[in-house]
């Protein structure tokens, strides 16, 4: 009995053409490890456009507003992107899609400050949103095959890579003014270094194409896919607040110097990093609401924390706790999706994804708007509030 219970579920086709069984233990070694690169890359990716927020509105001369408008183009590319994601990937496979879009985020994030007037940044942004989210979509759709393949949570570990290399691209970026480097001059730097990185770890990823669904247009998810995808949505946009908002709120509202500021992200993304390290451990023995209803409410805790005391230790800590908090909800909602019967995982995850998607292209704007009104504080109180729903949903979509 045990033993058919592990049996791959029928209903749910996997993403590969080529049976399991043709797969080495070796090779499924090195795409994991092929994997975790690629999943690092995204993270030092995200980090680096967020340690220079404050570099990018400073260099075009932006208001929040306008600065969350430029946010907005990147959410608006994610999510047109999204709508093609299951159609590319299941005819190009993860590792195809992955080389080209790895290329096209290295380039946006060097271009980041290349342009004089503030139409350039759009563009940049808009690219780089559909570029980071295919990309995203890719590896993850990789990430759920593998672990179907291996019958055991190991998805909370690949994101605690990406977690990782949000880390490392805020620490680096936090060193940056000591080194008497440009911010130009990082920024291509980072995107040469990361993107050789992604291109290397391109060449191990196992060559699979989708089963024939897979090549049909993304559709609104229904049914389980759009609860687990309202979920998503709750989650991220907390950490998406996080990505574009953390660095400068440190270096604004709590009057940070410029190297303790970057740091607001790495401690958020250390503390991702080590829930996410944990997180399969924690996954196999606890109940999923359970889960995530403690994600929802240690985020609001760390959230109120450095909103309320407002001091550079309270900003770092408060970030860290919910960055523990969100550790494990994209890993554990993006498992479920791709497991859902009768979707594969490319179109599950990429579904969830778009609504998750939709979630983070809604919240920056939403903070810069209130942040331009009253306060940047004022602004992420809206983190606050979408965590404690996030808590409260949390019974309903994975029931």
């Amino acid at each position: 009995m045990a033993q058919a219970s592990r049996r791959p579920r029928r209903d749910n086709p996997p993403m590969s053409s080529i049976p399991v069984s043709s797969h080495s233990p070796r090779t499924l070694a090195n795409a994991s490890w092929a994997l975790r690169a690629q999943f690092f890359v995204t993270g030092a990716m995200f980090a680096t456009w967020g340690v220079h927020v404050p570099t990018v509105k400073a260099h075009y001369g932006l208001g929040e507003q306008s600065l969350a408008m430029a946010m907005l183009a990147a959410g608006v590319g994610s999510i047109g992107m999204l709508t093609q994601a299951g159609r590319l990937i299941g005819r190009y496979g993860p590792r195809g899609v992955s080389v080209v879009m790895a290329v096209v985020c290295a380039v946006c994030i060097a271009s980041l400050i290349a342009f004089e007037h503030y139409v350039g940044l759009l563009i940049v942004m808009l690219f780089y949103g559909m570029a980071a989210s295919l990309f995203d979509v890719s590896i993850n759709a990789e990430a759920s095959e593998i672990e179907r393949m291996a019958d055991r949570p190991i998805m909370s570990g690949f994101h605690a890579m990406f977690s990782l290399g949000g880390m490392a691209g805020a620490g680096v970026g936090s060193a940056v003014p000591l080194t008497g480097l440009s911010a130009q001059q990082h920024l291509l730097g980072a995107a040469i270094v990361l993107g050789g990185v992604a291109l290397l770890a391109c060449s191990a990823m196992l060559r699979m194409q989708g089963p024939p669904a897979a090549n049909a247009p993304l559709s609104l998810p229904r049914g389980p896919l759009a609860l687990i995808g309202l979920l998503a949505s709750l989650g991220m946009i907390g950490e998406g607040a996080m990505y574009d908002w953390s660095v400068l709120y440190t270096r604004q509202e709590v009057h940070a110097d410029a190297a303790t500021a970057a740091l607001a992200y790495a401690s958020f993304s250390g503390a991702m990093a080590a829930g996410r390290f944990v997180g399969d451990w924690v996954r196999a023995r606890l109940n999923g609401v359970l889960l995530m209803r403690l994600s929802g409410l240690v985020g609001v805790a760390g959230m109120l924390l450095a909103l309320l005391v407002a001091q550079p230790w309270a900003a770092l800590v408060g970030f860290a706790l919910v960055g523990l908090g969100l550790a494990n909800v994209v890993p554990v909602l993006f498992s479920a999706a791709g497991r859902v019967p009768g979707v594969s995982p490319a179109h599950g995850i990429a579904a969830v994804s778009a609504v998750g998607y939709l979630g983070m292209m809604a919240g920056p704007p939403v903070i810069g708007v209130i942040a331009e009104a009253s306060s940047l504080t004022a602004g992420l109180f809206v983190v606050v509030i979408f965590a404690a729903m996030f808590a409260a949903f949390a019974k309903r979509a994975l029931k």
